[in-house]
C-alpha cells in the first residue's frame, strides 16, 4: 500500500498497565515489553506497523520523561523533534490533541491518527487498509475510529453502534456512530454479538488536526486553549520549558473518548470503519495466555527464562523473571508471574482484578513494588 502523504501517525504511550502487575511496572511498562514473543517490544512493533502508512519520520510518539531513553532505545530513527515528553500522565486527549497542535503548526492540513503503543494487530495488511479508508473519511472532514469486528461476547471491551452508511467514495465501509457504550454486562455484550451493529471500540482515532482542535475546543474550550498555547511554544526549547512549568499543572485529565469523540458522535461528525483484523489490548495476563496458547484452553505459556519451569497436567501462564525454579502441578488455567521482588498467583478468569491488588499495593505505601 502506497504511504498516505498527508497522514502522520501519533503513538501515545504511557500508562503502567497495571493489570500486568508485577510484569508491567512504572519504570518498565507494558508497551516496553515482548508480549506476544515476536522478538519485538509492543511499542516497536507498533512503529513499524504505522511507518509503512504514514512514511519516514511522520510518526510521533508522546510519552513521560522517565521513557525518553528507553523509547529513544526501541526507535533509534525516530527524531527528536517527533518525541513529546509529558511532566506528568494527563490522559489521552491532552497527549493526542497537543501532538495534533504541534504538527498543526508544522502541516495545516495534516490527517493525524493516535494508535495506542501498545496493542497487539497480527494482519498488518488489513489494519493498513482499513487505516486508508478511515483516512479518506478524515479527508471528508469526519473524526473516523476504526471498530473491530468482534469474535465473542467480551465484557472487557467498550462497543460503537454503528449506523448507516456516510458514502465517502474511499471509504465504502465508513458508517456514521450511533452510540458509545461503556463494557456491558455478558448478557448485554452476547445481544450485542447476535444483533451485529456493534463493534469493540480499539480507541484509535483518525482526524483532520484541525476538525479535531475544533471538536475539543467545541466541548472543552478553556483545555483547547491551553494545549494550543503550549503547541505554539513547542518548537522553541527556549520557551517550551516555562510554558510547561506554567501551564501544564492545570490541564484538566479526561480521555478522549469524553472530550472528543462522544461529543461527536452527538452532532453526527463521527464515522467508524470495521477492523477485519485480529486484535487485542492485551488488557491482562488472560489475553497473554490467549496470545501464546492461539486461543485455546489446556495448554501452558510460558514467558521468560523456560529452563526454571517445571509443569505436568497444568495450563495458563508463567512468566518467569527470577532464577528461581517454578513448578505447576496438576492446575488449569492459572497465572504465575515470578519477579526477584514480587510474585502474582491468581487464575485467568480472575486476572482483571490484578488491578485491586496494585491498588492496595499503593495504599500500603510500598511503591518500590510498582
Amino acid at each position: 500500500m502506497a504511504t498516505l502523504d498527508d497522514f502522520y501517525s501519533i503513538i501515545p504511550a504511557g500508562g503502567t498497565g497495571s493489570r500486568l502487575w508485577p510484569l508491567s511496572r512504572a519504570d518498565a511498562p507494558k508497551f516496553l515489553h515482548d508480549l506476544t514473543g515476536s522478538g519485538k517490544t509492543l511499542l516497536r512493533a507498533t512503529y513499524d506497523r504505522l511507518s509503512p502508512l504514514s512514511g519516514p519520520g511522520r510518526t510521533m510518539v508522546v510519552t513521560g520523561r522517565a521513557h525518553r531513553a528507553a523509547v529513544e532505545a526501541q526507535i533509534p530513527e525516530l527524531e527528536d523533534a517527533n518525541i513529546v515528553l509529558e511532566a506528568d500522565p494527563r490522559d489521552s486527549t491532552v497527549a493526542v490533541a497537543l501532538a495534533a497542535a504541534i504538527l498543526r503548526r508544522r502541516e495545516p492540513d495534516v490527517i493525524v491518527g493516535s494508535f495506542a503503543a501498545d496493542h497487539v494487530i497480527d494482519d498488518e495488511r488489513a489494519f493498513r487498509r482499513v487505516t486508508a479508508e478511515a483516512v479518506a473519511a478524515a479527508r471528508a472532514g469526519y473524526i473516523a475510529t476504526i471498530g473491530i469486528t468482534p469474535t465473542e461476547p467480551a465484557i472487557g471491551f467498550g462497543y460503537i453502534r454503528a449506523g448507516d452508511s456516510v458514502g465517502v467514495a474511499d471509504a465504502p465501509r465508513a458508517a456514521i456512530v450511533r452510540e458509545f457504550v461503556e463494557k456491558p454486562s455478558a448478557q448485554v455484550a452476547q445481544r450485542y454479538l447476535d444483533e451485529g451493529d456493534y463493534l469493540w471500540n480499539a480507541g484509535m482515532f483518525i482526524a483532520r488536526a484541525d476538525v479535531l482542535l475544533a471538536e475539543l475546543a467545541s466541548e472543552e474550550p478553556e483545555l483547547a486553549a491551553q494545549i494550543e498555547e503550549l503547541a505554539e511554544a513547542w518548537d522553541e526549547p527556549a520557551r517550551r520549558g516555562p510554558a510547561v512549568d506554567r501551564i501544564w499543572p492545570q490541564l484538566q485529565k479526561i480521555a478522549i473518548d469524553y472530550s472528543v469523540a462522544e461529543p461527536a458522535a452527538a452532532r453526527g461528525r463521527m464515522v467508524v470503519v470495521p477492523g477485519d483484523f485480529d486484535w487485542d489490548d492485551v488488557g491482562d495476563f488472560s489475553a497473554v495466555a490467549k496470545l501464546h496458547n492461539n486461543g485455546r484452553r489446556g495448554r501452558l505459556a510460558i514467558l521468560g527464562t523456560e529452563g526454571t519451569v517445571l509443569a505436568d497436567s497444568a495450563s495458563g501462564i508463567v512468566v518467569s523473571q527470577s532464577k528461581r525454579i517454578v513448578s505447576v502441578v496438576g492446575i488449569h488455567d492459572v497465572v504465575v508471574v515470578d519477579t526477584p521482588d514480587a510474585l502474582l498467583v491468581t487464575t485467568t478468569d480472575n486476572a482483571q482484578r490484578v488491578k485491586q491488588v496494585v491498588d492496595a499495593v499503593r495504599r500500603s505505601g510500598n511503591t518500590d513494588a510498582l
